[in-house]
């Protein structure tokens, strides 16, 4: 139990990670991420939204029919965001419009329904939420670095805190939208050669 829970949890990180490995959710990934803070926000939203309609899905997953089950997850799933939604807009406002349309649509992300018919439809509640955590941290973390990257680059900031010097001049490009595709491929190029370097190393 001990080793495949380490497994569900770290899954998320690498092999299986939703931006680097299984290529999900690039809407949110490219838009929100113009800041570390930004992509940190919105992979906390989605995490949560994971792990909730994960652990709810799951809980249900004998009494919803096959002929409905993907329009019983959307409702699902868009019962949780619209929570998030709500909690957002009311005690995190400046994030909240600064990440605007992306937070409602969480419903649509493929990341959320796609755990959702692949994983919590067919395990336990416990397993489905560590499998929530795993992919939503990794997501999470994904954002986070893709933001800090561009962030740094275009502003000589992390997290709005002052990194390099005022003396630096900020490559503009990367907070624009060719930033995101730049930021994305090179760290997909290094993460995928991680993962080789690991399976070899296993081998």
């Amino acid at each position: 139990m001990t080793v495949k829970l380490s497994k569900e949890l770290f899954k998320g990180f690498l092999e299986e990670n939703p931006v680097f490995g299984l290529m999900l959710g690039m809407c949110p990934t490219l838009a929100v991420t113009t800041a570390a803070i930004n992509g940190l926000s919105m992979g906390i939203a989605t995490t949560a939204v994971l792990i909730c309609s994960n652990a709810f899905i799951s809980s249900l997953r004998k009494t919803i029919p096959d002929n409905v089950r993907m329009p019983a997850y959307i409702v699902v799933i868009a019962t949780f965001v619209t929570i998030i939604d709500l909690i957002m807009g009311t005690y995190f406002l400046n994030i909240y419009k600064i990440l605007g349309i992306y937070i409602p649509l969480i419903v649509v992300n493929c990341i959320i329904l796609g755990r959702a018919e692949a994983y919590a439809s067919k395990n336990n509640i416990f397993y489905s939420m560590i499998d929530g955590i795993s992919m939503g941290l990794g997501f999470t973390a994904s954002l986070t670095l893709i933001g800090s990257i561009r962030e740094l680059l275009g502003n000589g900031t992390i997290f709005n805190l002052r990194i390099l010097s005022d003396s630096y001049q900020p490559a503009l490009l990367m907070i624009l939208p060719p930033g995101g595709f730049f930021t994305l491929a090179f760290l997909l190029v290094f993460v995928n050669y991680l993962n080789n370097k690991f399976k070899k190393a296993q081998d």
